[in-house]
């Protein structure tokens, strides 16, 4: 059988990178995108057998379509988008910049959009295919200094929703995960008596690893055949939904 491609962007990390092995680990040749982390996505593409490297800068409409070449001069079909690649920078509203709002819009929030744009018509030829928004928790529920960091999560989940309703008669199915406060990068370096309010926040009493949410990702991209324009949260029950 000739393999499908599953997309994760900001692969090299965290999430990423988890969902990156997950896939591989279900049969998907997978693209790890990158930008900054060269690295760390070198080091996840020499693990799995099945994978290749996309750099572009999400930032930028040129990065997006760096992207979009480099799937469409590949002979194997694009089953699966990941938008997983974001940026988070705490502020309260009144001293947040105009930079950090710039830069959250157009890579947690344009990036997504374009993408899926440009992407889905691969898709649409296939009439098959999954696309994956990772969100956040902090998009359902609110989070102090996380407002525009906020907006950006609930703005991928109504357009979830939205692509989710354009893109059924393709036989294409987008849906969000929306992690909760996961062990990764963005967190690690919490202080104990920031990590300890959040744990008071959370019924079980931990945070999650990227590997749950990549379960669920892997889920959504293998089965779910009848899940579409849903918002699927991984929070430990910090937020129901």
């Amino acid at each position: 059988m000739e393999m499908k491609i599953a997309l994760v962007t900001g692969g090299g990390r965290g999430i990423g990178k988890a969902c990156c092995e997950a896939l591989h680990d279900v049969g998907f040749l997978v693209g790890i995108h990158y930008n900054s982390s060269e690295s760390e996505a070198k080091a996840v593409s020499d693990k799995l057998k099945n994978s290749f490297l996309i750099k572009g800068d999400l930032s930028t409409i040129e990065g997006c379509e760096a992207i979009y070449e480099s799937i469409k001069n590949r002979k194997e079909k694009l089953e699966v988008l990941v938008n997983n690649a974001g940026w988070v920078k705490d502020n309260p509203i009144f001293s947040a910049s105009l930079e950090e709002f710039d830069k959250m819009i157009n890579l947690n929030m344009k990036a997504t959009w374009y993408l899926t744009k440009r992407l889905s018509r691969f898709m649409i030829r296939n009439k098959s295919g999954r696309i994956i928004n990772i969100s956040s928790v902090v998009g359902s529920l609110a989070n102090p200094t996380q407002s525009i960091y906020g907006m950006t999560k609930a703005a991928i989940d109504n357009f979830t929703k939205v692509a989710a309703l354009e893109f059924a008669q393709n036989g294409i199915l987008v849906n969000s995960v929306a992690p909760g406060f996961i062990t990764t990068d963005m967190t690690k370096n919490l202080n104990q008596e920031v990590v300890d309010k959040i744990l008071a926040r959370i019924p079980l009493q931990r945070m999650g690893n990227p590997e749950e949410v990549a379960e669920v990702v892997k889920f959504l991209a293998t089965s779910g055949s009848y899940i579409t324009g849903t918002v699927i949260h991984v929070n430990g029950g910090m937020y129901a939904g």
